[in-house]
């Protein structure tokens, strides 16, 4: 039987390319999108083309019903999913702490944060408590623990979601659930609008970067896949960077 797999914020950047990802597996995919149907369903054919099938379903991951219903679609059609990969958040807004309504807030935790708790906790719900040989891969952040003036609710955000992998590795191991954290740098994505616009603007922030570039969607989706495959059983509570070496150049300078 093909696995039946989960990828949050599907529709576009690290999640579409993690959605067709599993499809050149030839993974059942449930493709939960926040809004745009548009973009869930061209993420449907990338997942069809790559192989694979495609499920899309509308998730609000910040909203314990909405999350409870989209995996209930998944389970109806397919049966309980074996990878959750979730991919869904919100970037950071450059607005400093002085300055932050509580509403922005609220707004970036409830979904980088309560989010990735919500999906896991249903996804481990469906798995039962004999749970069996399963996966969870949060894409969290280097900004995690190399903050940014700015990004103070992104990067808690980030951080938390460390100490929730963690905790969740080690409860969740003697039943066979392992628990990941992939950590992307640059990356090319719509979150980065600005740099995949404005060849000046990203040129300026590659010379921060040892490899000389920014990274692609695609080369964090690899990643993603492997900490989700048998080929990495004996890793769980891992966060693994992939960033060119970015965060190694915290203190130059200094």
């Amino acid at each position: 039987m093909p696995r039946v797999s989960i990828v949050t914020g599907a529709e576009s950047g690290i999640g579409a390319a993690c959605a067709a990802a599993l499809g050149a597996l030839g993974d059942r995919v449930g493709v939960f999108y926040f809004s745009d149907t548009a973009l869930a369903k061209a993420s449907c054919d990338g997942v069809r083309a790559a192989g694979g099938e495609a499920l899309a379903v509308k998730c609000d991951v910040a909203d314990e019903a909405a999350v409870a219903a989209a995996f209930d679609a998944v389970e109806t059609a397919w049966g309980p999913a074996e990878v959750l990969i979730n991919s869904a958040g919100r970037n950071m807004t450059g607005v400093p702490v002085r300055a932050m309504a509580l509403e922005q807030w609220n707004r970036l935790i409830a979904t980088d944060l309560t989010g990735a708790f919500l999906v896991s906790r249903r996804f481990l719900l469906g798995r039962g408590e004999t749970g069996g040989d399963a996966a969870i891969v949060h894409i969290s952040s280097i900004h995690a623990y190399a903050v940014r003036a700015g990004g103070a609710d992104y990067c808690a955000a980030k951080g938390g979601l460390t100490n929730l992998v963690e905790t969740l590795a080690i409860e969740e191991a003697p039943r066979g659930i392992r628990v990941n954290a992939v950590e992307p740098g640059m990356i090319l994505t719509p979150m980065n609008e600005r740099a995949m616009d404005d060849p000046a603007y990203r040129a300026a922030l590659e010379q921060n970067i040892p490899v000389g570039r920014a990274g692609r969607a695609s080369e964090v989706a690899e990643l993603a896949v492997f900490l989700a495959s048998e080929r990495a059983r004996y890793i769980t509570g891992a966060r693994v960077a992939i960033d060119g070496g970015l965060s190694l150049m915290q203190a130059l300078g200094a």
